[in-house]
C-alpha cells in the first residue's frame, strides 16, 4: 500500500525568535509546493500522518534550505520540541515521477550497480551539508555515495535500479 502522505520536508532548526522554521527540501519543485496556504502535515518515515497540519504563512528559500513560517506559531519555544520532524503533501497533490526518477521513500531497498555489476543495496538517504548521500551496503560494509550526477547516471524507478559511475577509489573506502 503507498503512502498517503509524502514527506517534502524535514526541519531542521527554529530560526531567529519569532517562529520561521528552517526546513531541508525533499522535494525537486519546492517553489510549487511551499506556497502560502498550503498545508504541510508532519509525517512518519512511512508517509503516515502524525500530527495535525500547518498552514504556511510566509516562505522563502534560505540558503540550500527553505525558511517556512507557519499559522499560529509565533515563537521558536514550539519549534525546538520537533526534532528533525518530517512534513508532508498528500500524495494526489505532488506531481508524480518520471521512470527515472524515485520518491525519496522509495530509494531505500534499491539496487546499486557500477560497470554493470550489483555492488549493493541502498539502506538510507544520508542528508549532508553537501547534498544527498546514498547510504550503500556493500557486503556488510556501508559506502557513502552521492547522490548526483555525474556520479549517479540512470534511475529505473520499476526496477528500483540505480546505476553509478563512481570515480576512482569511492567503493573502497
Amino acid at each position: 500500500m503507498e503512502a498517503a502522505y509524502l514527506a517534502v520536508a524535514r526541519f531542521r532548526k527554529p530560526h531567529g525568535l519569532k517562529g520561521d522554521a528552517v526546513c531541508w527540501v525533499l522535494t525537486d519543485d519546492p517553489e510549487q509546493v511551499f506556497t502560502v496556504g498550503r498545508l504541510l502535515t508532519p509525517v512518519d518515515e512511512q508517509g503516515n500522518r502524525i500530527g495535525e497540519p500547518l498552514e504556511i504563512e510566509r516562505e522563502r528559500r534560505y540558503h540550500r534550505s527553505w525558511l517556512l513560517k507557519f499559522r499560529g506559531i509565533a515563537d521558536r519555544g514550539v519549534l525546538e520540541r520537533w526534532d528533525q520532524i518530517l512534513l508532508g503533501v498528500p500524495r494526489e497533490e505532488l506531481t508524480p515521477p518520471s521512470e527515472q526518477q524515485m520518491y525519496e521513500h522509495e530509494v531505500p531497498g534499491a539496487t546499486v550497480v557500477a560497470n554493470g555489476e550489483v555492488v549493493g543495496e541502498v539502506t538510507r538517504v544520508v542528508e549532508a551539508a553537501g547534498g544527498r548521500l546514498l547510504a550503500v551496503d556493500m557486503n556488510g560494509r556501508e559506502v557513502l555515495v552521492p547522490f548526483s550526477k555525474p556520479i549517479v547516471v540512470s534511475v529505473d524507478r520499476a526496477a528500483k535500479r540505480i546505476e553509478i559511475d563512481p570515480p576512482e577509489g569511492l567503493l573502497e573506502l
